[in-house]
């Protein structure tokens, strides 16, 4: 039986993230397919709230005993993170003994945490990095924005990552392909003609609803929010008689002010106009609601793994789009949430970003680049919903089965 530690980031302290918990567990239950031991490692950020944190740690533990992982959990902290001084590592509520012996005995540290510290995965026999953002991670790394620490082992959800057909650099990796699981047992087929309004859930804003833009500093400047290609199909709506629902953490109000004051550092430093200006949250959501979508509080309707996959199955599809750099790096990506939808039996209607020698068009998934191939979508998947429901959850069981996924990283990731 091989030991896995999973390295998840992020995690415990975005409780209310329940799609992002479920990210690393499908990669979890995988690995316990096969009777695999499972460790859980995570590094831990205060909030600077007792209470905050309290209730961070608490509804992690439940979660962790849930999805059968009580007493294998590792939490630590970091010391002099980001600085020159040799970062100290701090367990918590388990004594350094225990976790270094976990270490020593793991077959394999499975990596989603990009800057864990060298001396921490110096600890064990073999380490794999998990790149979940295709391109992104490449292009930060060449850019100097983000610095890695060596793994043993480079794997990416990205197709094109490593091959000619990338817009971006490999950064003279070898990179190991891989497609994100789902755990077909934990996301079983749920037919259901009544269910009305394709769905998606999604942050509005990125960089942790500061805003997210992509820069060299040289001569690359963009946003790369959602926003920007949700409002491009705006009017959809009105060209299908399909309910449209999007669950968003949208916000009411005015955006913050390091919202724009990261836009004119941006343009300050870059000397690049035309970065798109931004307005009220409230705003988009009135044009949003103008133009005839459905809006839900993703923090209403996902906040735990639970309810976010009671909104998933109780959905009739997923309508989503993606960030604008995945178009520009036309990465042949796939949302970890698409593919949950797919399990499910739900078809998707997604954005393409790039051509793939896997992914289907068609029947169960539609991948579309302008409004009228999205429009056409729902007419062609409500004119057989159930064989289109059938499909779907083919296409998961054909190429993002936990099970495949994780045996192939213990076939290529173990001496």
């Amino acid at each position: 039986m091989s030991t896995v530690v999973v390295s998840p980031s992020n995690v415990v302290t975005f409780p209310e993230g329940g799609g992002h918990f479920w990210v690393s567990m499908q990669y979890v239950q995988g690995f316990h397919a096969h009777g695999c031991e499972v460790y859980w490692l995570e590094c831990f950020t205060s909030s600077g709230d007792e209470d905050r944190d309290a209730y961070m740690l608490g509804q992690f533990s439940k979660r962790m005993e849930r999805f059968g992982l009580k007493g294998k959990t590792i939490l630590y902290t970091i010391e002099n993170a980001g600085s020159q001084s040799t970062p100290v590592i701090n367990f918590i509520d388990v004594t350094e003994a225990y976790a270094k012996s976990v270490f020593r005995r793991a077959d394999l540290l499975l990596n989603f945490y990009y800057a864990m510290p060298s001396s921490l995965l110096e600890q064990f026999s073999s380490t794999a990095l998990v790149d979940i953002d295709p391109g992104l991670l490449q292009f930060w790394i060449n850019a100097g924005q983000l610095s890695v620490a060596p793994h043993k082992y480079y794997l990416t959800t990205g197709e094109t990552v490593g091959t000619p057909a990338a817009k971006f650099p490999h950064c003279g990796i070898p990179w190991i392909h891989i497609q994100p699981p789902v755990s077909l047992e934990s996301w079983p087929y749920l037919y259901n003609s009544e269910c009305e309004a394709f769905t998606t859930i999604s942050s509005w804003w990125g960089g942790g609803g500061k805003g997210e833009f992509i820069t060299d500093g040289k001569g690359i400047l963009y946003e790369n929010n959602k926003r920007v290609t949700f409002l491009e199909y705006v009017n959809l709506p009105k060209l299908t008689p399909q309910i449209l629902e999007l669950a968003l953490n949208l916000g009411d109000g005015d955006p913050e002010e390091s919202i724009e004051s990261e836009i004119q550092k941006q343009k300050e430093e870059s000397y690049i106009p035309g970065v798109t200006d931004y307005i009220s949250d409230a705003v988009d959501h009135k044009v949003l609601d103008e133009h005839g979508w459905k809006l839900k509080d993703a923090y209403e309707v996902a906040s735990s793994p639970e309810s976010y996959q009671a909104y998933i199955q109780g959905s009739r599809g997923e309508f989503s789009c993606v960030k604008p750099s995945c178009l520009r790096f036309q990465n042949a990506w796939i949302s970890d949430r698409t593919i949950c939808y797919l399990a499910s039996g739900k078809p998707v209607v997604v954005q393409d970003t790039g051509p793939s020698s896997f992914l289907p068009s068609g029947e169960g998934m539609f991948r579309f680049s302008t409004i009228e191939q999205a429009a056409e979508s729902f007419a062609v998947i409500n004119s057989d919903y159930e064989k289109n429901c059938r499909k779907a959850r083919e296409i998961a069981e054909s190429y993002f089965d936990a099970k495949k996924i994780t045996k192939k990283i213990l076939d290529c990731c173990q001496p």
